[in-house]
């Protein structure tokens, strides 16, 4: 575009009494922008920061999820369910979770604090891109007593409440 740009100019000053004030001040303009151009160019190549800065590089948020409860929890059982297909974002996302993690750590821990270990061991992942994570933290026992069922998830309202 700029070597499009410059032999117009270039002809109009040719065929046009321009003064030399006005030829710099063009000059200086098509610098700025093919700078500025430079630049958008430079940002767009550099390569960004990966959505998930504690993953490695062929490890998906799911897999990344399963690995560090396992790792923090030693859960009896864990089921991690992607459940961003149920939602508005692009095919293959990763930003909506539900978790079922039974852990013998969680017994005598109120809810309240057993939600709060998960989303502190899973704080980078809030943070990087994991939109909405559904927690259901039992003990042992409260797995055998609930039949091992998992509760399901309601509708999408597509953040219009409605």
């Amino acid at each position: 575009p700029r070597v499009a740009i410059l032999p117009t100019f270039i002809s109009w000053r040719v065929n046009t009494a321009c003064s030399a004030r006005l030829w710099h001040m063009f000059l200086h303009r098509a610098r700025s922008l093919v700078l500025i151009r430079a630049e958008s160019r430079l940002w767009a190549s550099t390569p960004q920061p990966r959505r998930m800065a504690t993953a490695a590089a062929d490890q998906s948020t799911e897999e990344t999820i399963v690995s560090k409860l396992t790792t923090a929890l030693s859960p009896a059982h864990l089921e991690v369910i992607n459940e961003s297909y149920m939602h508005n974002v692009p095919k293959g996302a990763e930003t909506h979770f539900k978790v079922v993690v039974v852990s013998e750590q969680f017994e005598g821990l109120p809810s309240i604090k057993r939600h709060r270990t998960i989303n502190a061991l899973l704080k980078s992942e809030l943070d990087a891109g994991v939109h909405a994570l559904s927690i259901q933290a039992k003990t042992p026992a409260q797995w055998e007593q609930s039949g091992h069922a998992v509760e399901s998830s309601p509708k999408c309202m597509g953040g219009s409440g409605k």
